[in-house]
């Protein structure tokens, strides 16, 4: 019997204040959805998602997720239609051209990178190098 696989579309987006042509990170249809469906419950009502990479883990490196206030001065502003994803500069170099996609199995669900610019990850898929 064949199993039959979906691929996640991937919603292209508007980038605000970046002068390269390539989003800085990218969010599946599915990503955004369940974004929004979190972003919905705070109080008050965050301006948008900020992704970012930080230093730490078994490989140097790990994603985080925030909602967010405001836009940092130094941040990239990618447009979901209404959802506004904010980027520092320092996260863009390390995610340029990641796709966030948002992932519910029998096991579990959650937010899964798929990222370009990764060279390594860790057993456990928690941290990267680049």
């Amino acid at each position: 019997m064949a199993t039959a696989v979906s691929v996640p579309e991937v919603v292209t987006a508007e980038v605000v204040t970046s002068s390269t042509s390539t989003n800085p990170v990218n969010l599946t249809s599915s990503a955004q959805a369940k974004v929004k469906e979190i972003m919905a419950t705070q109080d008050p009502l965050p301006a948008g998602l900020r992704i970012g990479v930080v230093g730490g883990g078994c490989s140097g490196f790990q994603y985080s997720m925030s909602f967010e206030n405001a836009q940092g001065m130094m941040d990239k502003v990618v447009r979901f239609e209404d959802l506004k994803v904010f980027v520092d500069a320092t996260s863009a170099m390390y995610l340029n051209g990641c796709v966030v996609d948002y992932v519910e199995t029998l096991e579990a669900a959650g937010f899964k990178f798929e990222n370009p610019q990764v060279k390594s990850t860790c057993g456990c898929g928690s941290s990267f190098s680049v």
